[in-house]
């Protein structure tokens, strides 16, 4: 029969393994960003700050699919326009699956102040 240490420990090792492997994926699973609002990833819509399309559609692409068992693989993510610095404001951006398939990404700002917008994306 085995120690009984011996079982404690592997089941407490186990649930360890479990437990950051559930936060690890969870954090790098995240769908929201939080960008600065400076001279390189700013365009002026109306005399209002917003984030540049490229830069919603580049960050947009590296956290869809971030693990493999999280989202899906798309590329060529493409927005329509700038994403205002407004609390609420909402576009819908688009990539592609492998095949060819189009996927439709909203994205919503949930804060915006004069220096930083933080938005978030749908999968």
């Amino acid at each position: 029969m085995p120690d009984s240490r011996f079982v404690g420990g592997a089941v407490a090792g186990a649930a360890v393994v479990l437990v950051v492997g559930v936060f690890g994926s969870r954090a790098l699973s995240t769908t929201e960003s939080t960008t600065g609002l400076d001279s390189f990833d700013t365009v002026m819509v109306d005399g209002r700050k917003a984030l540049a399309p490229n830069i919603v559609a580049g960050r947009t692409q590296s956290l869809y699919h971030p693990l493999p068992w999280v989202g899906l693989r798309v590329h060529d993510v493409r927005c329509p326009g700038p994403l205002l610095a407004v609390a609420g404001t909402r576009m819908t951006c688009t990539g592609r699956r492998g095949d060819g398939t189009v996927v439709d990404i909203p994205v919503t700002v949930v804060n915006a102040t004069d220096s930083h917008i933080t938005w978030k994306f749908h999968r």
